[in-house]
């Protein structure tokens, strides 16, 4: 079994910070890609940014200078840096991973999201 846990969703004034963190735990041979997606109500979930296990990134263009995504091998985690927030990043945060397991099947997983509501 595998699972992904979001943290670090919360309340922020537009204009400040906040730092999300994804851990992946369970039956892990490796991880391959991360990325964090985003869906806003009434709205599409959309790909906000990723990162291969070679560390190479793409971001949404409305993201773009204004969010770093990171990785931790070691600690099975991607991180998401959100500076400059506005109100338009209001959405649940949700960590995908592209996990091969013990058994040596891959999977795409999901976490169950974390909130981040922007406004003053």
């Amino acid at each position: 079994q595998v699972q992904l846990v979001e943290s670090g969703g919360g309340l922020v004034q537009p204009g400040g910070s906040l730092r999300l963190s994804c851990a992946a735990s369970g039956s892990i041979f490796s991880i391959n890609a991360m990325a964090w997606y985003r869906q806003a109500p009434g709205k599409q979930r959309e790909l906000v940014a990723s990162i291969t296990s070679t560390d190479s990134t793409n971001y949404a263009a409305s993201v773009k200078g204004r969010f770093t995504i990171s990785r931790d091998n070691a600690k099975n985690t991607v991180y998401l840096q959100m500076n400059r927030l506005k109100p338009e990043d209001t959405a649940v945060y949700y960590c995908n991973a592209e996990i091969t397991t013990k058994t040596l099947y891959t999977f795409d997983y999901w976490g169950r999201g974390t909130q981040v509501t922007v406004s003053s």
